[in-house]
């Protein structure tokens, strides 16, 4: 049983790297996102999920809003809006950054595929980038009993 337990821990701290898709095929945002780590993956209801974003951007950036958007099954079920500066460090260097979020979902969120879009907007409100990906939420493990 001592095994099994060891690997059940194991896949509950699992991190994902999601495909990222740009909200605009051809458009040139000033933060260009690499990826998206997600841990755990897949998310469980109830317990902690964190969303790492690693970025570039081409200039300094002092403050802004981070504006998520959450589907399921093509139907919007959720908005959210963040302080950017409290997802990172402000101001934003030029070059690599990240932007990590972390939230409980709550325990009655219902299983399955959810689409993410996520935009981040400088301190005038002009869109620095938006992008969408997947993630899966299932439900919280169960504990198997000796018998």
């Amino acid at each position: 049983m001592y095994r099994v337990a060891v690997f059940l821990l194991f896949v509950s701290t699992t991190v994902r790297a999601t495909d990222v898709q740009y909200c605009e095929e051809n458009a040139e945002y000033e933060v260009k996102v690499k990826e998206v780590d997600v841990s755990p993956y897949p998310i469980v209801r109830g317990e902690p999920a964190t969303f790492t974003i690693s970025a570039n951007t081409g200039r300094r950036i002092s403050g802004g809003k981070l504006v998520i958007e959450v589907s399921y099954f093509g139907w919007h079920v959720h908005s959210e809006t963040h302080d950017l500066c409290t997802q990172t460090t402000c101001p934003v260097q030029t070059g690599d950054f990240l932007v990590a979020h972390s939230q409980v979902l709550p325990a009655y969120t219902p299983s399955g595929s959810y689409s993410l879009q996520m935009k981040m907007l400088d301190a005038q409100n002009r869109e620095l980038t938006c992008f969408s990906f997947s993630i899966d939420i299932g439900s919280a493990p169960s504990v198997v009993a000796d018998m």
